[in-house]
């Protein structure tokens, strides 16, 4: 038997949370969510932000799967292992496709990513990978991926703030955790210095702490 497997490009369509209102803000926010959240309710996160002077986009992950078994609550995630240089392509041509599309009839002063949990690795893969202008990272309970390959000629991770942030009690990253110790390994390896943030709570986007970090940045 002669059997193989192959890959084609399809279209596909997005769904996108939105928080404010696109022709008064100054900044835009980029919010990539965690493994099996869906926008819909990922968005509500982002309520208390100043919507005159924010707007706040939350792109859906591409993939969508039942939590539990065959019915019930559904969830969205970004990639598995499976074909995943297919999706991480996928992925980085998606939001570049919706930083473009609000981007078009709307000049922001600052672009925010802000990737939570498995919605950190997304951001970073694409901030590495895109043309577009980044002013902040938020590293927000997440990690870079191991395998990604930073290039050292391009400079626009040194022009750019990033924040590093976890809660105190998040079981993903608690004190010498191997996630927190394998995160800070690479961030020295690759010269990285974000500022870290650690707010009172667990693995979730703590509202008090966005804006805190957001006023930094308006």
């Amino acid at each position: 038997m002669n059997t193989e497997t192959h890959s084609i490009s399809i279209q596909k369509t997005g769904r996108i949370a939105v928080h404010g209102q696109i022709e008064k803000s100054k900044i835009l926010l980029i919010a990539l969510h965690g493994y099996g959240q869906l926008v819909p309710y990922f968005i509500r996160r982002f309520q208390q932000v100043d919507s005159d002077e924010i707007f706040v986009i939350a792109p859906e992950g591409l993939h969508r799967f039942y939590l539990n078994g065959t019915s019930g609550r559904v969830g969205a995630s970004w990639m598995t292992k499976e074909a995943r240089l297919d999706d991480i392509e996928d992925n980085i041509n998606y939001l570049n496709q919706v930083y473009a599309f609000y981007n078009q009839n709307h000049t922001f002063q600052k672009v925010v990513v802000l990737g939570f949990s498995q919605g950190a690795a997304t951001a970073a893969r694409w901030i590495e990978k895109t043309d577009f202008k980044i002013d902040a990272f938020i590293q927000w309970a997440g990690v870079f991926p191991p395998d990604l390959e930073i290039n050292a000629n391009n400079s626009k991770w040194e022009g750019m703030r990033h924040f590093y942030v976890m809660g105190d009690q998040d079981p993903y990253f608690a004190e010498n955790s191997d996630n927190e110790y394998n995160q800070s390994e690479w961030l020295k390896k690759h010269d990285f210095h974000p500022e870290t943030i650690t707010f009172e709570g667990k693995h979730d986007v703590d509202a008090a702490t966005l804006n805190e970090i957001l006023s930094k940045l308006v």
